[in-house]
């Protein structure tokens, strides 16, 4: 007998019905849900050897596997790490599953849950970069902690910071402010560390920081930018280092 990989689909289903077949009504719709709650009632009523028993019909082969979450990673290679294909049940322990996918580098969370009568979904959150650091073969990408991601920044369509060394202070910095004020990270286009001091540039407007500097404190400077252009004041740089202060140095 002949295996075969289950579908798969991204986070919403987009297979389409096959034109010379009319799509289900209502009422086929609703017949099948009642009949998967009657066989799982049935087979869960029963002692121990209910689950095992589910696993043996083929009602609940896999015939479906939906991956929600991802960005960079393509299907197949979480396809490859599930192992799982149409002679698999839904009914099979779901751990094993999300832990040979978790095994992934680029990875952070997975989940792996069932939706009757055979399909698998894949929740997962991939690490996040952070910054581009220049090397002898280009730009490698890094997350808030520190690793190296093994992406290809042109590919992956990687768009972050560039910091000089994989700093990771610095990473951390920016893995705070692109958690906690997305779009101010968004805008960040490279942050340099000179001793106990960043020079962040936003765009490229120049803000000097210390080194402790929160996300909080760095988002400082939007009421400030917006101040200025409405005074159409243009700023030549932005200074954070003394406290509960905003320098704007005009050009």
């Amino acid at each position: 007998m002949t295996r075969h990989p289950p579908r798969t689909s991204g986070d919403a289903d987009t297979s389409a019905p096959d034109a010379h077949t009319p799509a289900p009504s209502r009422a086929r719709r609703l017949g099948r849900r009642a009949a998967v709650v009657l066989v799982v009632g049935v087979v869960f009523s029963a002692p121990w050897w209910g689950r095992a028993g589910l696993e043996r019909l083929d009602f609940f082969r896999v015939q479906r596997v939906e991956i929600v979450g991802l960005k960079h990673l393509s299907p197949d290679e979480v396809l490859a790490r599930l192992q799982v294909d149409t002679f698999a049940s839904v009914w099979q322990r779901l751990e094993p599953l999300a832990k040979r996918v978790r095994a992934h580098p680029d990875l952070e969370e997975v989940a792996v849950s069932r939706r009757l009568p055979g399909t698998l979904v894949v929740a997962l959150r991939e690490r996040a970069p952070v910054a581009l650091v220049p090397a002898p073969d280009g730009m490698r990408v890094y997350d808030g902690r520190g690793v190296a991601l093994p992406l290809d920044p042109s590919r992956a369509g990687v768009d972050a910071p560039v910091v000089a060394t994989p700093d990771l202070r610095v990473l951390a910095f920016l893995d705070e402010v692109r958690m906690q004020e997305p779009a101010l990270f968004a805008r960040i286009s490279e942050v340099r560390r000179a001793g106990g001091e960043l020079l962040i540039m936003i765009a490229t407007l120049p803000v000097r920081a210390r080194i402790d500097c929160s996300a909080a404190r760095l988002a400082e400077v939007i009421p400030v930018e917006a101040d200025l252009r409405r005074r159409g004041a243009q700023p030549a740089e932005l200074d954070l280092r003394f406290r509960d202060q905003v320098i704007a140095r005009l050009q």
